[in-house]
């Protein structure tokens, strides 16, 4: 009888490894995407103040070279 529930607590303790370590390699992955994606905003805000500084030193009404 102990045997067996050594084992079973064996076998437990196994799966709950298995388990952990499987959360650990998902949480690892999403992590390494938040910061992926972290990144990309931080480009895009950056593109994005470049294209507003370029744009508001140009006039919008500026009537054509030819008049």
């Amino acid at each position: 009888m102990n045997e067996e529930r050594i084992v079973d607590i064996e076998l437990k303790l196994t799966s709950h490894e298995d388990l952990l370590d499987t959360l650990n390699k998902t949480v690892y992955e999403q992590q390494r995407k938040i910061e992926e994606l972290e990144a990309l905003c931080a480009a895009l805000v950056h593109r994005l103040v470049e294209l507003r500084e370029a744009t508001a030193q140009t006039p919008l009404n500026e009537p054509p070279p030819h008049y």
